[in-house]
């Protein structure tokens, strides 16, 4: 199991670092990455069988991206560099040019690579967004495991009160994980939010983990009361909340770069966790989040990077994002 914490010392706050796991371990996770992405991986390898790198090849290619869920722009942009590469090498032979389209992926996702930094504040307030199915409990329970288990000390706020059994799936995430959690019998997400802020600080939590109610971008409603619980975290806090991540389930497409957007424009979002690339996910959509990150970064914001991604529900199966490792899975 991999480690991104550290444990701080009386002078030292503790800080997430991005240390690679064992080298068997993170092997196993890389073959579990790999298989996740393989249906996608073999329809862009297929491209490269032939014998020349001609105009055909690269409408197959635009075709394997597009349905890779790469969208239009980045696939055009991953096109027009990966010409440029070929260019510049002198590239003759299409299997080669696997290994280029590899650099090219790599270099647009490499700003999305980014360190969890927990400890510069006491605690860390890390406030969780999602729409329902993405995995946000679970994840929240997943990571709540390796912060426990890399030795920092994890309040968790059941402010999911609109899910039915959310509650209850956060306590069971609680008692595996040995945490304190902060809870209440229909209560209201930011009310139960402050308490566990103030709770934090009390007892001084390293982190504190806010689980907010599933929604939908389009609820206009629910993404004022996600407005509410951050305002009122502020209140316990006034630096808080430190992180908002959002979850998204790798399979939806498209649609996850949309609720991206739509979720950032509502919180300002300063993270990402990649749910679910097994089985059907197609995995480019991080290619469209990376390159939106550019125009982003270009108008003045941040890159909302890709602190993690998940491969299945095991607590294993959630890992530090690593662009170039995500560009060879994709492409093996």
């Amino acid at each position: 199991m991999f480690s991104f914490f550290k444990k701080k010392s009386p002078q030292e706050p503790a800080k997430a670092e991005s240390q690679q796991a064992p080298t068997h371990t993170r092997q196993s996770w890389l073959q579990r990455l790999g298989k996740g992405l393989q249906r996608t991986g073999q329809s862009i390898s297929s491209v490269f069988t032939g014998t020349r790198i001609d105009d055909a090849l690269y409408e197959e290619l635009e075709a394997a991206l597009l349905m890779a869920d790469t969208g239009v722009a980045a696939t055009e942009y991953l096109l027009k560099d990966l010409k440029q590469r070929v260019k510049d090498t002198s590239t003759t032979d299409p299997s080669a040019v696997k290994a280029l389209l590899a650099q090219a992926i790599t270099q647009l996702l490499s700003p999305l690579q980014k360190t969890l930094t927990i400890g510069e504040h006491v605690p860390t307030v890390i406030m969780v967004a999602g729409v329902n199915g993405a995995g946000k409990t679970t994840s929240i329970g997943k990571l709540t495991r390796h912060l426990s288990e890399s030795g920092a000390s994890v309040l968790l706020a059941a402010a999911d009160t609109f899910r039915a059994a959310a509650k209850e799936q956060l306590g069971v995430w609680a008692t595996r994980n040995s945490v304190d959690i902060v809870s209440q019998a229909g209560g209201d997400p930011a009310a139960v939010s402050f308490d566990a802020v103030t709770a934090g600080k009390a007892r001084r939590k390293d982190v504190v983990l806010v689980d907010t109610a599933g929604r939908l971008p389009t609820q206009l409603h629910l993404m004022e009361e996600l407005k509410k619980i951050k305002r009122v975290v502020q209140k316990a806090d006034a630096s808080a909340p430190h992180e908002v991540l959002l979850v998204i389930d790798g399979n939806t497409g498209q649609n996850a770069l949309a609720q991206v957007k739509a979720f950032d424009e509502a919180l300002g979002l300063t993270g990402l966790v990649v749910t679910k690339l097994d089985g059907t996910a197609k995995g480019g959509v991080l290619a469209a989040i990376a390159l939106w990150g550019q125009s982003r970064h270009a108008s003045g914001g941040n890159v909302v990077p890709v602190y993690f991604i998940g491969v299945g529900e095991a607590v294993e199966d959630l890992e530090t994002f690593n662009a170039q490792e995500f560009a060879e899975a994709l492409l093996q």
